[in-house]
């Protein structure tokens, strides 16, 4: 038995019983003829004494094991004098009569500790030793408890968990897939699925009713900091039910979430917003609305006052930032630097101040008296104290995109993003389709699966870019965790769609054809959703990141720095594969 107990659940009514420890060194200390060991292990910290009086061989040992050296150690357990009330065993200690190293270490490239000296890159490249600093472990262990959870709660609410198969059919009308290559079929490839969405309707078509599945999913884009080229889905798959009936059924997961795992309380059902309320208030489908400070149209107040910036827009917008008057002159050009920054693309921004005595002072004074400034301020519904920060573009959208932004730095800035404070809700009616300039034609917004809203199905002969979709996301702190829609169950929609996504019918019949013959055999009406595991993970973390939510991922290239993958394969393996590469000169 290489231990009796864990490192981490010895207290104080153990004290007096002889006890077995294994784990590895998380630090020695040498005072005077006595040597105090930090035994460490998945489950906490134990302190184990070494003292010469008792046995000054053992001490010896003691005194030469390295940091992360595998170990065993017997002793009994005594109740410390200088107490450590930081730690859950802080009130015992372990007198060692025996120490065995099962396995030296050599000296780690970083410290395991919670606060590391180690950089991103070299943590990620010795992973497993990253994983065993407490708070990475404790995000592991967080992933672990919620994935039960989930599974709890749907099969309480009659899911199937289904396995769906990990190679099958390129589908490039989405993300960029990964493809693999097939040895039995030369010149052939499967794909990595992005999301398991047409065999899930194929579930609901074969009667399986509610399916779920935790799941992989890969797809070859930009990565960013809630963005894996893998990333794990709950997806999730429903029969004969409608945009609310899916709705009510994961915001009661969210709510079992909340409760279960943060011990929080959420009550009242979660606001609906429209996507078009989403862009006018917030320049964003994913609006953080922890804090308020929505957009305000300024068209009328700001323009024809000879102030050309202004005067030849097609889009003016303010946020009024609350108490925010105080800001110098160096914070607000650090504002106007930031908007500026590539990654935000706008040329400027104008300030107005809304002084004690009500008066309003602004950059831009000498194009607007105070008569024309009070407006700005009854329309910003600004008080004395309050900041206004002014917008403006020949884009409307993207200028919106750009006061989001500025709108959640301010929100940063002031202290209003409190990670411990959460606001959920749904943007949905979202629009069918948008505009690839790249592709130089409509593209589905969310997929080509999505079923219109009924009222507007007239409009995909007329107006399709009108087409609102019966599509919903949830959103909780500017994080979008999960995303669905009720799915076309009609043949002919379906293939009307394909038409106006500019499929030939052989295109779409080569592509999709199982799902548009599986049509035919009577499918159900059904909707679905797919919640983001890893961005509920750090959203309940409190990470800025998905990445230390997850035990092996990517660097912001892609890579395992790990594994050094991906990595080149040898000549055989082409051969068999019948590829010859003709790689390309950067």
């Amino acid at each position: 038995m290489y231990r009796t107990h864990t490192c981490g659940e010895l207290r104080k009514n153990d004290v007096g019983a002889s006890v077995t420890l294994a784990g590895w060194v998380q630090r020695v200390r040498k005072m005077g003829g006595m040597t105090f060991v930090d035994l460490r292990d998945r489950y906490g910290i134990t302190q184990i004494v070494f003292n010469n009086e008792s046995d000054a061989t053992l001490n010896e040992v003691a005194n030469h094991l390295g940091r992360e050296y595998v170990i065993q150690i017997t002793g009994k357990v005594e109740e410390r004098q200088s107490k450590n009330p930081h730690m859950d065993t802080g009130d015992i200690e372990i007198i060692a009569d025996s120490l065995k190293v099962l396995n030296p270490s050599e000296v780690p490239p970083f410290t395991i500790e919670d606060n590391s000296d180690g950089g991103d890159d070299l943590r990620m490249k010795y992973r497993y030793l990253d994983l065993r600093r407490t708070p990475v472990r404790q995000n592991i262990e967080l992933r672990h408890r919620m994935t039960m959870e989930v599974r709890r709660y749907l099969d309480s609410k009659g899911f199937l968990e289904i396995e769906t198969p990990m190679l099958v059919g390129s589908t490039p009308e989405g993300a960029r897939d990964f493809v693999v290559p097939s040895r039995m079929n030369p010149g052939q490839f499967y794909a990595l699925p992005q999301s398991p969405q047409t065999l899930k309707q194929l579930l609901m078509v074969s009667g399986m009713d509610r399916y779920f599945q935790i799941v992989k999913c890969f797809r070859d884009e930009d990565l960013r900091a809630d963005r894996q080229p893998e990333f794990t889905q709950i997806d999730c798959e429903m029969s004969f039910v409608t945009q609310d009936d899916v709705t009510d059924t994961f915001e009661g997961m969210a709510k079992h979430l909340f409760r279960e795992i943060r011990g929080v309380e959420l009550e009242g059902d979660f606001p609906k917003m429209s996507w078009a309320d989403a862009m006018k208030y917030y320049g964003s489908d994913k609006p953080d609305t922890r804090f308020d400070m929505k957009f305000v149209e300024l068209m009328d107040v700001m323009k024809g006052h000879g102030f050309g910036v202004f005067d030849n827009a097609a889009y003016i917008g303010g946020i009024n930032a609350k108490g925010a008057a105080t800001y110098t002159r160096k914070q607000l050009d650090a504002l106007t630097e930031f908007v500026k920054r590539p990654q935000i693309g706008a040329k400027g921004l104008v300030y107005a101040r809304v002084e004690e005595d009500g008066n309003v002072k602004s950059s831009v004074d000498k194009f607007y008296d105070q008569a024309a400034l009070q407006k700005l301020k009854e329309a910003m519904n600004a008080e004395p104290g309050d900041l206004i920060l002014i917008m403006s573009g020949d884009d409307v959208m993207k200028t919106r995109k750009q006061l989001s932004e500025l709108r959640l730095e301010m929100g940063r800035q002031l202290g209003l993003r409190d990670k411990n404070k959460f606001s959920c809700l749904w943007v949905v009616d979202f629009p069918m389709f948008e505009w690839s300039e790249e592709e130089g034609r409509l593209m589905a917004m969310h997929h080509p699966f999505t079923h219109p809203k009924d009222e507007d199905i007239p409009l995909l002969d007329t107006d399709p870019a009108a087409v609102r979709a019966d599509a919903y996301d949830m959103v909780i702190n500017g994080v979008e965790v999960g995303g669905g829609s009720i799915r076309i169950h009609d043949a002919d929609l379906q293939q009307k769609m394909f038409e106006i996504l500019g499929f030939t019918p052989e295109k779409a019949k080569e592509q999709f054809g199982f799902l548009m013959n599986a049509f035919k055999y009577g499918a159900p009406p059904h909707g679905g959703l797919a919640y983001g595991l890893d961005r509920w993970v750090s959203l309940f973390a409190g990470l800025d990141s998905i990445r230390d939510c997850i035990a092996f991922p990517k660097n912001n290239s892609g890579r395992d720095v790990m594994l050094d993958a991906p990595a080149p394969i040898d000549d055989h393996q082409l051969d068999e594969l019948q590829i010859k590469l003709d790689l390309k000169e950067k």
